[in-house]
């Protein structure tokens, strides 16, 4: 753990400059949008040097590349090596990376239609060297398809994942598995691997060290599968961590799925997400019952990116029973995830079944668009206990700018938009972040954020139990020591620590200890 370093440094001109403390590698993390969360890069880099100075060791910019407004919020990128020029540069990307640990998407399975490769491949067709980099439904059923062959096939949203275009005068079924808009790449092309590469190392290059590889499940399609996860998926992966290994980064694998999934991932990556975590806490909350919780917490990996909410929906699919036959049980009972999902539109005064299922464009099957304020029905109290969770799991904890900053589901932009995620991808201007950062909930979740970056003891051991409706958490190294009960029924917990909590003077419910 890095050292806080309050002392002040003189600039060029004189004038005196804060110094920013030497970042902890597993320390909390910020997610945000460059153009939601005060409108480019370089203003993502000033809110994090002063709004939020001495809160995160790190930030996950989400998709910046051009354009970072198309179909897909920037996940449809024309070049993927190109910051959007309305939002900034590499420049601004390296200057963050000087004082924080810097993650970017690394969108693995499509590219746009509007990318100069795949219009290269519509007008050249079968003829192109560029061809083999795009995947057809020819690529991998080459003597056609079954029914059942195509039944089979796993897409997050409704409808088979092919799209009838005309490639070099004749028409064709182009693999979208996403929308179609974006076109998915065929990983076992040598275009494939000189494309990614190429994006790696620009990354790379302006002080990327973690990458989260955005749909890899997606990528190994193999005929007689379901095309999600294959062995082809693996290896993909496998390539895509040693390669960034090589060029000093790590990696986090994005998948939804089922628990054990999760834990079978951990045993091979740097990092996966804890995308059970969301739903078990919201469940715990609702009904005052941390038993399914405290299950997840006994087996959950310990390399694991916690969260609470983020640019996507709320998952379910990661807490409910495997699609398999016999289908594997889940965290949650599917009485109990039904449950969970009323409770959840009933917080949010229903605004939330605007935006999920079938009410919704470029929706997810397995997730609810809302904010995790108003699936707690904007309980500062609740909100408070959940951040506590997340920051007390072992794991490195990623807040949402919307969440951290108290946002509620955001109607106007979902009904301008027609995009159920839009409901939690509010935009915040400096004069919004300012008056957001004034509320004595967001006071208390920063100053938590940042005693969790600082406090040594979350070096060490951890611990957990249960009692009642009551969880403990403590962690302990050497002389320093943590601990949390939490108590679900009552809404109400008590943090004691042998340090002095300077950073969490407003925090009620907190006594140190001598």
């Amino acid at each position: 753990m890095s050292t806080v370093d309050t002392a002040t440094a003189r600039n060029a001109q004189g004038d005196a400059s804060p110094v920013q403390r030497a970042f902890n590698p597993n320390g909390p993390q910020l997610i945000a949008y460059a153009d939601r969360l005060g409108g480019s890069l370089s203003k993502l880099g000033e809110v994090l040097a002063n709004q939020f100075r001495d809160v995160f060791d790190g930030v996950h910019i989400l998709p910046f590349f051009r354009p970072f407004d198309g179909v897909d919020a920037g996940f449809d990128p024309e070049d993927h090596a190109v910051v959007d020029p309305r939002l900034g540069g590499w420049r601004d990307l390296a200057e963050i990376a000087q004082t924080r640990r810097l993650m970017v998407d690394l969108i693995v399975n499509h590219v746009s239609t509007r990318s100069d490769r795949f219009r290269q491949f519509v007008s050249e067709g079968r003829s192109s060297e560029i061809a083999p980099l795009f995947l057809t439904m020819s690529s991998i059923f080459p003597n056609g398809a079954t029914e059942a062959d195509l039944a089979r096939i796993y897409r997050p949203r409704p409808g088979l994942p092919f799209t009838a275009m005309t490639i070099g005068g004749e028409r064709r079924l182009i693999w979208t598995t996403f929308s179609s808009d974006q076109v998915d790449l065929d990983v076992r092309s040598a275009q494939f691997w000189d494309y990614l590469t190429s994006v790696i190392d620009t990354m790379t290059a302006a002080g990327v060290t973690m990458l989260r590889l955005d749909a890899v499940g997606y990528t190994g399609k193999m005929a007689g599968t379901d095309c999600f996860m294959t062995e082809e998926s693996s290896a993909v992966v496998e390539r895509i961590s040693d390669y960034a290994h090589s060029r000093n980064a790590q990696v986090l694998l994005e998948v939804h799925g089922h628990h054990q999934l999760q834990i079978e991932l951990a045993r091979s990556v740097d990092y996966v997400y804890d995308f059970a975590l969301p739903p078990l806490v919201l469940h715990a909350l609702h009904t005052g019952d941390p038993a399914a919780l405290y299950r997840w917490i006994q087996v959950r990996p310990a390399n694991a990116i916690n969260v609470l909410d983020t640019h996507d929906g709320i998952g379910i699919v990661d807490v409910g029973p495997s699609t398999s036959e016999p289908p594997l049980p889940g965290l949650l009972e599917s009485g109990e995830l039904d449950r969970l999902v009323e409770a959840i539109h009933t917080a949010s005064g229903d605004t939330s079944r605007l935006a999920t299922g079938a009410a919704a464009s470029n929706l997810d099957l397995y997730q609810i668009n809302c904010t995790y304020f108003d699936a707690l029905g904007r309980d500062e109290n609740a909100l408070m206990i959940a951040r506590l969770v997340q920051l007390l799991l072992p794991g490195i904890p990623q807040v949402y700018y919307v969440g951290l900053l108290c946002g509620v589901n955001d109607v106007t932009l979902l009904r301008a938009t027609g995009v159920g995620r839009d409901i939690n991808r509010a935009h915040f201007d400096m004069a919004a972040l300012e008056e957001s950062v004034s509320q004595r909930v967001v006071r208390r979740q920063l100053a938590a954020i940042g005693w969790r970056s600082q406090h040594p003891a979350f070096e060490g051991t951890f611990a957990a139990s249960m009692s009642g409706c009551a969880l403990t958490f403590t962690w302990t190294k050497e002389s320093h020591h943590v601990e949390a009960v939490i108590d679900f029924g009552t809404k109400s917990f008590l943090v004691s620590t042998n340090s002095d909590p300077t950073t969490f003077e407003e925090t009620h419910s907190w006594r140190p200890t001598t």
